[in-house]
């Protein structure tokens, strides 16, 4: 089978492995989508953890082609998405219901093999059925997952008016969660211009260019979906007095914040982040399959499996027609 492995960063090679076989508690998924992540791009870089050489991928749906004796929910042909994080369900913070805090903490596509393979081999525990969603919408359940687990940690009000940082395809999911939840105004601060129609059409009130054109002091809730240093040193100038910051974009590991701690002490603020997700998997693929959660407008590419370098090179480019790409490793 095809393989899309990181040897090392900046090196991204397509070769070619035997198909796994899948151990007494795993299934074995042919790939039919993946999604191309932000995190992707960190481990491209170098700038996130895990370990290489490494598959990528942990946004993906496909179909279970075999299982082993131990699997109990799942049969060869469901069709299925993947929740990528593996927790022991055995540590401190397992047993506090913090798995994704997991003191033995793997994930699929980061320090396990991932999705930009043509099959790979997932523990059942992992593994959600998607029923007649389509594949490339399957591979929104992780992303989205993350984006309900973020908004709950928010704790969001009826009403609230809401600032954004950053409308690529998680901006997308943050904006159509928030409006769900109630939000009554939603601002935007999007400087690619494609991305920036695309928030409009998905509930943006308003939607700026530059982060001088937001009002200071204002939003009751400030989320950064960036991961851009200055842009997340910026997010406590625009909350109001009491009102809370979300910092949900990936950053580049090794960087550090400069806040003024005076002003967040001085108005009262809520400082929070959110990694990953913790048992969302069903509600994103609820939402998926219901209409809430619009996906199909976040879709601009799907490319073949050996495309993948040319992909990457799109999205850091900052290319405006670019939005999520899906790769296709089974055609």
């Amino acid at each position: 089978m095809e393989s899309i492995v990181i040897n090392k960063p900046k090196d991204i090679v397509l070769s070619e492995r035997a198909v796994p076989e899948p151990g007494p508690g795993e299934v074995l998924i042919k790939v039919m989508a993946s999604g191309i992540c932000g995190t992707d791009i960190h481990i491209f870089n170098g700038e996130y953890l895990g370990a290489y050489p490494v598959i990528p991928g942990h946004e993906f749906s496909g179909i279970i082609v075999a299982t082993g004796n131990l699997v109990k929910r799942f049969k060869t042909g469901d069709r299925v998405a993947v929740e990528p994080n593996i927790a022991c369900d055995n540590c401190v913070h397992c047993l506090n219901n913090r798995q994704n805090f997991c003191l033995n903490w793997q994930a699929i596509g980061v320090t396990l093999p991932g999705g930009m393979e043509q099959y790979v081999t997932v523990p059942e525990k992992a593994v959600f059925g998607i029923g007649e969603l389509p594949f490339d919408q399957g591979a929104f359940v992780e992303p989205l997952s993350c984006v309900v687990h973020g908004i709950e940690r928010a704790r969001l009000r009826l009403a609230d008016h809401v600032a954004l940082f950053g409308a690529g395809p998680i901006g997308d999911l943050i904006i159509q969660m928030i409006r769900l939840q109630g939000a009554a105004h939603i601002t935007v601060l999007e400087n690619n211009p494609g991305r920036a129609g695309l928030a409009r059409e998905l509930g943006a009130d308003l939607v700026f260019d530059r982060v001088e054109d937001l009002q200071p002091n204002t939003y009751d809730l400030v989320i950064d979906a960036t991961g851009v240093i200055p842009l997340m040193n910026r997010a406590i100038d625009f909350a109001r007095s009491g009102g809370t910051v979300l910092l949900f974009g990936v950053p580049p590991s090794g960087k550090n914040l400069e806040m003024e701690a005076f002003k967040i002490f001085r108005k009262g603020l809520t400082l929070l982040s959110s990694f990953t997700s913790v048992r969302n998997s069903f509600q994103a693929v609820n939402l998926l399959q219901t209409g809430q959660i619009k996906v199909e407008p976040l879709i601009s590419h799907r490319l073949p499996l050996k495309e993948m370098p040319e992909a990457i090179d799109l999205i850091e480019r900052h290319d405006p027609k670019v939005k999520k790409i899906i790769m296709l490793p089974n055609g």
